[in-house]
This record gives C-alpha cells, structure tokens and sequence, in this order.
C-alpha cells in the first residue's frame, strides 16, 4: 500500500476520483447522532465568544477615538444587533441540510467555484489563529508571572531580527502546545470546552470589573467624560465604530452554517444565537469599559488592554493576594482565548481545508494545518504595526461580505429554500451545482461587483488620497459589499435563470422529494404488474 494511500482519510467505498474531490466523512451531511448542539450550546458558544481580549479592545479604540462611553456602547449594541440576523439567515442551510459552509457554498458558487471562497476563508482563519494564539502567549507570559516574579528575568538568546524574546516567544509556544488537544475533538463534542469557557470567562471578567473599581474607589473619570467629537464628525465616527463590530463578526457570518450543521433542530441556531450575540458581546465591552476607567483612576492614565493591565497590577503591588488575583483572572484568559481561537479559526480553518483536499484531509487535520502554519507564519511580527495589520484585516470583511451577500440570496431569493443535496456531491453536467463546468459566473460577476465598490475606499485606508465619498462608502464596507453582490447577484439570475429557481419559499431536498417519488412510481408499476398476473 502507498504512502499517498496510507494518508487518506475515511471515505465512502466504490467512490471515483472525482467523487474523491468532493467528499469525505467530514464534508457529508452530518448524521443524527452528530447533532448534538441544543439552544444551550449555542448560547454557551456566544458567551464564550465574547469573552476575549479582542473585544474589549475594539469598544477600546471607540472611546480612544473620542466618544463617550455611552456613545461608544450605543454602537456596541447597534453593531452586533445588527450583525446577528446576518449570521442567524447564512446559518440556516446549515441548520437544515446539516452540511458546513464549503459544501453550502457549492449552491451558489458551483462545485468547483467555491474552493476559491473556502481558500480565501480557510487562510484568513490561519493566519488569524497564528495572531491569536500570539495575544494568547501574553496571557500566558502574565500568569506565569503571577506564579513566578523571577519570569520576568529570563534573558534573551534570540536576535533583534527574529522580532520575539526568548520570555515571549516561550509562552507563545506554550500558548500553542495547550491547544493542541482541543483540535483532536470533534465538533459536535468540542461543545464542552465553550460550555466550560462560558462559566469560567464570565467569573474571571466580572471577579476583574469588581476589583477594578474598589482598587480605584470607584467607576473612574471615563465614565464622566463627554463626547469630543460633534455633528458629522461624530455621526460618522459611531457609523466606523458600528462597522468596526460588525467587520469583527465577518468571518463567523460566513462560516456560520460550520457549527449550525450540528444543531439538534433548525429552531436551536435561530433565536439563541439571535438574542445572546448583541447580549455577550455589549455586556463584555461594557465591562472593558469600565474596568479601563478604572485604571486612569489607579494608574493616571487609560489602560485599554487587560492583560497590560494585570501586568501593571503585578508591576506596581505584587502582594500574594495580587498575585493570585492575576494568576486567576490571566488563567481564564488563557481559557477564553483557547475557546475563541478554536471556535473562530481552527474548525473555520479545518472545515475549509477539507474541501481543498477531502481525499487527504478532514477537519481535525485541516486544524493542525491551521495551527501549523500560525507558528511558521511569526505572528507577533504582524503585530509589530498593529493599524497597518488591523487596516488590512478589515479589508477582508469586504471579501467576506461579497460572498455572504451571493450565499444568503441564492438561498432565500433565487432557489427560495429548495436544495438538491445529492448534487452538492456529484459533478455531471446536469446536476444543478455544475453550472458552467463547474463554476457559476454569475456568483462571481457579483462578488467581484461587491468588491470593486470597496476598492478605492480601500486605498484611502492604506493612506492614499481619494475623494471623501470613497472613504464614506469603505466605511460601511460590509453592507456595500454584502448588499451590491446581493443585487447583482439578483439581476443576473433573472436575466440568466439556473435550473432550480423556484417559485415559492419552502426549506426542502428536491433530491430526497424525487427519491420518494421514484420509489411510489416503482411500488405503483409492481402493484399494476402484480394485478395482471393475477388476472391471468
């Protein structure tokens, strides 16, 4: 037997090579068994990601950009409440068909077409995990310094050009190894780690809100402070905060049917995940806020970073009830951030590199690729310049947001809930998910609509000059983006109509309505033979 044979995961006997490069165990609707995920789960999930250090520093940069707090939460609110449905209606395919989001991708951008978008998804979720396990490595860094002063102390062996200490790059690797287990698990089991994270990542962030304001004798100066900013500077400033939320939740609104195609009942990812997104998220910014407050009172100046701050606790007063607080609170950090790098990037990432290469890899392998090219990748050098990174990863939303508006309108507006789910994994010509030798240029035209709108807007960012209008239409990103390919999209399918384009809204497999129909035809024609026989 070959190496290439040896390497193969589990898949369906009697399968050809073009079979092979469509499926596998892991791109299959997920069987009943699998479908594990309740209400509960889903809203543990949202809990659990909330509660990561990326959030408090995006309603940081809010009040930094001269909002006030209550401004800055308004947006909170509005950002994430807006972006839930967005995620609750790419889910739903998800929740129904029970497959992830390659494999719904395949309805709208054709069996072949959509490796580019399940690419584009599956690198940003590595290169993602690679910078969140680097902000992991600081967690790591302050509880062991809680446990261990002399921590702090390790000298240096790497060179300046390596962009890392020996002490940090340390709690990195550390950081990194502790991950690995939890990518072994599998989806519908991975659950318990996000049911775990919401009850200890709560605790730990309210045990941090708490102690910040008796330390500071009350909710500090940041709370009292007004806006600096009016009129249309100030309207537009909290339409770029608004959006800076909802570009955060980009990439969870496309891949949203990866963890949907595990729910027990289409109804467990509506309503839960409705409700907990703006809830989770606008209870931790909340706390980020105050707990930020609270240390220009402490220290004289804001610090927005909590880990920064716990190292400010260890470096100003390191009694051992101050240690053991921030060995705690950076513990459960440690614990959020596993969860969310789990979560956001490396099922996202193990999902999508699946659907490259299903012959040779599944989900769990497609995770330690993830986690293999975050270390080879030096994250803490895309770190170095955090705008000029930060500038180029919102850009992303644009891409992601073009190919959610083509998926969530294939679903509800062209082929209105009707699915064909044997065809996602078949490539004859005249299956519906074929279209032009396997790709629909009409999902492309309109992703590439929904991009091109962005483009100059985009150039503004990375510091060109270009007219004021650009700039208002990059500001809202993901809805120009989602909604021009959206229409295109539209327009082009009733111009050029696909087989399928149904005419009413009901959520069901044609393929499973046409088996049942095959099967009564057939009884129908062995009952009609069975009365001749017995006529004679």
């Amino acid at each position: 037997m070959g190496i290439l044979k040896r390497l193969e995961v589990p898949h369906e006997q009697g399968l050809t090579n073009r079979e092979l490069f469509l499926t596998n165990e892991d791109l299959s609707p997920v069987p009943p068994e699998k479908r594990t995920w309740r209400s509960i789960n889903f809203v543990a999930f949202w809990i659990a990601d909330s509660f990561n250090i990326n959030t408090w520093m995006i309603v940081s940069s809010m009040v930094q950009s001269k909002l006030s707090w209550w401004q800055a939460w308004i947006c909170v609110w509005i950002g994430y409440g807006v972006v839930a449905p967005f995620i609750v209606l790419n889910a739903r395919p998800g929740a129904k068909f029970h497959v992830t989001f390659p494999v719904v991708a395949r309805t709208s951008f054709g069996l072949y077409g959509s490796l580019w978008c399940t690419f584009n998804r599956g690198a940003m979720a590595c290169i993602w995990y690679g910078v969140q396990a680097s902000i992991g490595g600081t967690c790591v860094l302050v509880m062991l310094r809680a446990m261990w002063p002399g921590v702090n102390d390790i000298p240096n062996h790497l060179p300046a050009s390596s962009g890392t200490t020996t002490k940090d790059f340390m709690c990195f690797f550390l950081f990194w190894l502790i991950s690995l287990p939890a990518i072994w698990f599998p989806i519908h089991q991975i659950r318990h780690l996000f049911t775990l994270k919401a009850i200890v990542a709560p605790t730990a962030g309210i045990t941090f809100f708490i102690w910040c304001i008796v330390k500071a004798k009350g909710i500090g100066p940041i709370m009292s402070q007004p806006s600096q900013i009016h009129g249309s500077e100030l309207a537009w400033e909290m339409v770029i905060s608004l959006m800076s939320c909802i570009s955060n939740m980009a990439t969870l609104v496309t891949n949203a049917p990866d963890f949907a195609s595990r729910a027990k009942s289409p109804s467990a990812a509506l309503l839960p995940q409705l409700i907990s997104v703006p809830l989770t998220f606008s209870v931790v910014s909340f706390i980020g806020i105050v707990v930020s407050s609270s240390s220009q009172t402490i220290f004289g100046e804001a610090i927005w970073s909590p880990i920064d701050l716990l190292g400010r606790f260890l470096d100003d007063a390191p009694s051992g009830g101050t240690r053991f607080g921030v060995w705690f609170i950076s513990a459960s950090f440690i614990i959020a951030q596993l969860g969310t790098n789990i979560s956001a990037n490396s099922i996202s990432a193990g999902c999508d590199l699946t659907a490259l290469l299903p012959r040779y890899i599944n989900i769990r392998r497609g995770g330690y690729v993830a986690a293999i090219v975050g270390i080879c990748m030096l994250p803490w050098n895309l770190l170095k310049d955090s705008n000029s990174f930060t500038s180029y990863l919102s850009a992303y939303s644009v891409f992601l947001s073009s190919i959610a508006g083509v998926m969530i309108t294939e679903y509800y507006v062209v082929r209105k809930g009707h699915y064909r789910v044997s065809d996602l994994y078949h490539s004859g010509k005249d299956e519906w998910y074929y279209y032009t030798l396997g790709i629909n240029f009409r999902a492309y035209a309109a992703y590439i609509a929904g991009i091109l709108i962005n483009v100059v807007g985009f150039a503004g960012a990375t510091g060109r000059n270009v007219p004021i209008a650009a700039t208002r239409i990059y500001d809202m990103s993901f809805f120009t983006g989602f909604g021009v390919s959206s229409l295109i999209y539209w327009c082009l399918n009733r111009v050029f109509p696909v087989i399928g384009a149904a005419s009413s809204f009901d959520e069901v497999d044609v393929s499973e309505e046409d088996d049942r129909h095959s099967e009564a035809v057939s009884q129908d024609l062995a009952d009609n033979d069975d009365i001749k026989v017995y006529k004679a």
